[in-house]
């Protein structure tokens, strides 16, 4: 991968990518390989990208792609576990892991399914219902039902931990 490609294409949308491997993550480690694998994965196939959305709604969507394909293989794969399985008590507190109330919130995000997962995210981000559709593949009317359901599971889910 050119240092050029990395630094006008990727480097701009670390945060998205970011976002979206830690939510799919628990370890430093693990969310390196998988921010490495994304970044691979927009390089080798950047060339499919037609222009046919924003390239931010490209890369969300390789990005979630790539995470649930890899969090896929985890699972499938006996000499690994996935990531949803650690206990807490195995989550390393390391530099994207250090701050304690998003670790609350990364974790309650963590319990809702996969793909509800890549909603909420989209969704903090401030995507709109249709940008969202876009890059899930489902279609608009949906996402505001989702986002309210996925909304009271995660403030279920934090109020048991706050109380």
């Amino acid at each position: 991968m050119s240092s050029d490609f990395y630094t006008s294409m990727i480097l701009p949308f670390s945060g998205i990518i970011i976002k979206i491997c830690r939510a799919y993550t628990n370890t430093q480690e693990d969310f390196e390989d998988y921010y490495q694998e994304v970044c691979l994965q927009i390089w080798r196939s950047h060339a499919n990208f037609r222009e046919e959305s924003q390239w931010s709604t490209w890369v969300y969507r390789v990005a979630l792609n790539v995470c649930l394909t890899l969090l896929k293989k985890r699972k499938n794969d006996p000499q690994h576990f996935a990531s949803d399985y650690l206990p807490d008590e195995a989550t390393e507190d390391t530099r994207a892991f250090a701050n304690e109330s998003l670790n609350e919130l990364y974790a309650a995000i963590k319990q809702l399914s996969e793909v509800d997962r890549g909603v909420v995210l989209l969704y903090l981000d401030e995507k709109s219902y249709q940008e969202i559709a876009e890059i899930t593949g489902t279609n608009a009317n949906n996402i505001g039902v989702r986002i309210k359901r996925i909304k009271d599971r995660l403030k279920v889910i934090l109020d048991g931990k706050v109380n």
